[in-house]
């Protein structure tokens, strides 16, 4: 949906999220690579919001967090200070609202979406009506307001189950999602005129709904029932976790990817058709898979650029790196940041790269560190090998060139460059750079003792006696 220069909308973030426990304040804490902020806020710009006024009690690192997300441009912060209930925080966030209609939304509900909001706006432009609230009827209404209609059908109020009079107002199934839409004239007008009839001294916002059915058409959209899903406790935020987990699996699955089993696939994530994703599989933060790629069992994978068609074999970590077309990878390798693993490369098992360039084709197949290096086209690294790349005070860069064969259990000391086709052999240790087709060999020279094991055992039986 396009943007509309005549819609505002307001999140409701003011509280305090003491059920947490957490010194995070509780719309901050991450739910699938995302703040559970970001997913009214999203909703809200993403159903054409122009503006996005955030009611928060005045903590710094919130705002902090959503003016670097969103720019001060698109966002508005306000405090509401003290905290006096939600029809008082509607108030004070109106005092920022530039546009004719408002949405009202809450920071702690991450399954809502934006097609949950176009039923309301929708319904707004209809004659008469001044305000639309979001309904659902979940199996068990219990806890929640419930929507009151007169004879006719039409909506009269919202009112909470703890002032519930009648049996059919028990029985009533429809209740309130929380989530509005309205003129923001008349809103104004309802919120100035709300009293604080509780022992609390607390202005509810539900009250708004009587007050302006009164004069005016108030309408309630059904919506999906995961809407109503607020987090108030991190068994809260574990239970919205996985029913978002579930519908990212699902919208995969629907754009022609094979998804097995549990994975967990964060928001921010994008996969291309025909790729294929294992059970145990996390896919985190920017992560991109390529067209008929594989992750397989358990792998995890954070701010990951996968090429098409690549395999990635079970039990890989891979963090902000990059994996080109046909490569392979694993089983258990470890990419850290800013590894480039080129097309048709091999990074094999118990393998480990940080801040190396490993170029098509070339192959480290087991057992290897490969630390701020750039590994020629179509070099092999054997098993054992390790680039020496820190002295404790300073990282220091390895070039190995075209070609070029790293025996087993060598050490590259950096800085160090072997050249095009050169050779190291097995068990060297290299200092010096190897010039392009050379033989590099540094081995302590081996000594045989002819019929020496016998004694040797012998004397080491006799020094355990002793012992």
């Amino acid at each position: 949906m396009t943007t509309s220069p005549r819609l505002s909308a307001i999140v409701l973030a003011a509280g305090k999220g003491t059920r947490m426990k957490s010194q995070l304040p509780k719309v901050l804490h991450p739910l699938c690579g995302q703040a559970l902020v970001e997913y009214p806020v999203a909703a809200a710009f993403e159903a054409g919001a122009a503006q996005v006024v955030v009611v928060t009690s005045g903590q710094p690192e919130l705002t902090e967090a959503l003016e670097a997300r969103y720019g001060k441009e698109r966002i508005s912060v306000v405090v509401q200070e003290p905290p006096r209930g939600t029809g008082d925080a509607v108030r004070v966030g109106l005092d920022a609202v530039v546009h004719p209609r408002t949405l009202i939304l809450y920071g702690d509900t991450p399954l809502l979406r934006a097609q949950d909001l176009s039923g309301l706006l929708g319904a707004l432009e209809a004659p008469g009506c001044e305000l639309s609230l979001l309904t659902a009827t979940p199996e068990s209404p219990l806890g929640y307001g419930r929507v009151l209609r007169d004879a006719q059908g039409a909506v009269t109020e919202v009112r909470e189950q703890r002032d519930l009079k009648t049996e059919a107002e028990h029985a009533t199934r429809e209740v309130n999602a929380g989530m509005y839409a309205a003129t923001t004239e008349t809103l104004r007008a309802a919120v100035a005129a709300l009293e604080p009839n509780n022992a609390q001294g607390e202005y509810y916002l539900t009250d708004v709904v009587a007050s302006i059915a009164r004069s005016a058409r108030v309408t309630a959209v059904l919506g999906d029932a995961d809407a109503l899903v607020g987090v108030n406790d991190r068994a809260d935020l574990g239970r919205a976790e996985d029913l978002l987990y579930a519908r990212h699996r699902d919208a995969h699955r629907r754009a022609g990817v094979t998804i097995h089993g549990d994975a967990r696939i964060d928001t921010g994530v994008s996969i291309e058709a025909d790729a294929e994703i294992g059970p145990g599989v996390a896919l985190r933060g920017k992560t991109r898979i390529g067209a008929g790629a594989r992750v397989d069992v358990g792998s995890v994978l954070v701010d990951a650029d996968i090429g098409a068609g690549a395999n990635i074999k079970p039990y890989c970590v891979i963090t902000q790196s990059r994996v080109g077309e046909r490569a392979e990878l694993g089983p258990f390798a470890h990419l850290r940041p800013e590894s480039d693993i080129e097309a048709e490369a091999h990074i094999g098992n118990f393998v480990e790269t940080k801040k190396t360039r490993v170029r098509r084709g070339a192959k480290a197949n087991h057992l290897a560190y490969l630390g701020d290096a750039d590994v020629g086209e179509r070099a092999n690294i054997g098993a054992g090998t390790i680039i020496c790349n820190y002295d404790g005070f300073v990282k220091r860069r390895t070039i190995i060139g075209e070609g070029a064969f790293i025996g087993s259990d060598s050490q590259l000391i950096a800085p160090v460059s072997i050249g095009k086709n050169a050779y190291v052999a097995t068990g060297t240790t290299v200092t010096e750079d190897v010039a392009e087709d050379a033989l590099a060999i540094g081995r302590v020279r081996q000594v045989s003792k002819p019929g020496y094991a016998k004694k040797l055992r012998e004397k080491l039986a006799e020094a355990k006696k002793r012992t």
